[in-house]
């Protein structure tokens, strides 16, 4: 498979190479496009470098990181693709960028929730914190792939009550995965669909501000240095 990746990259507005910054990865679901994921993170430019992906695969009148066989139930081929795609994604552009490698997060919604849980699994201490938000781990992951997330990793799940496409008891079984991995879980569920509701996107910016800063506070290279 020949495997590209677009993205667009919105850099602190007062971005300095000399600094190191934190950085947010953004997913997109199935058949929409990295600019969804650039409006829900726009807020946070001023903290984050903010790197919004397209999935490689046209779908519909957006895009896909993979295609399905049915709910659950990835393509394996395609999904593993994807995989190695954003990490090699995410290693070139933490040589281009003023990105600390000790604070970066990947956000994702539905697709991107999988894809942000998958990687955060695999890639140990690359991957400081995710938003996982109405997603699920497919079984293959958890079965085959070697499981090495970060020991101080930091998560954030959502999961409405009301999604037709994923049911709440998916991102309970979330939550309760990554509990059995970390001790910085948080997890969300609301009253909603398969969506991203106003109330969230308070909750999720806030996580991501307060998890970043508490390592800085920490570790003194980062946003004050």
């Amino acid at each position: 498979m020949n495997y590209s990746l677009t993205y667009e990259v919105r850099l602190p507005s007062n971005y300095n190479t000399e600094q190191q910054y934190p950085v947010i990865f953004a997913l997109h679901g199935m058949g929409s496009d990295e600019q969804d994921m650039l409006r829900l993170m726009e807020p946070l430019q001023s903290n984050f470098i903010i790197v919004a992906v397209r999935g490689p695969i046209v779908q519909g009148s957006g895009y896909a990181f993979f295609q399905i066989k049915s709910i659950g139930n990835p393509v394996r081929e395609l999904f593993d693709a994807s995989v190695q795609g954003l990490q090699q994604l995410m290693v070139d552009l933490s040589a281009k960028y003023a990105i600390d490698p000790a604070r970066r997060y990947i956000a994702g919604f539905s697709q991107g929730a999988i894809m942000a849980m998958t990687l955060s699994l695999i890639m140990g201490d690359a991957i400081k914190g995710i938003v996982a938000m109405s997603g699920y781990i497919p079984q293959f992951v958890k079965d085959e792939y070697k499981i090495q997330p970060n020991s101080e990793l930091s998560v954030f799940i959502s999961h409405g009550d009301q999604d037709h496409l994923f049911p709440l008891q998916l991102g309970e079984d979330n939550a309760s995965f990554f509990r059995e991995q970390t001790n910085n879980v948080t997890y969300v569920p609301y009253h909603g669909g398969h969506q991203v509701i106003p109330d969230l996107y308070q909750q999720f910016q806030q996580w991501l501000r307060t998890d970043a800063a508490k390592l800085t506070a920490e570790d003194p290279k980062g946003l004050n240095s």
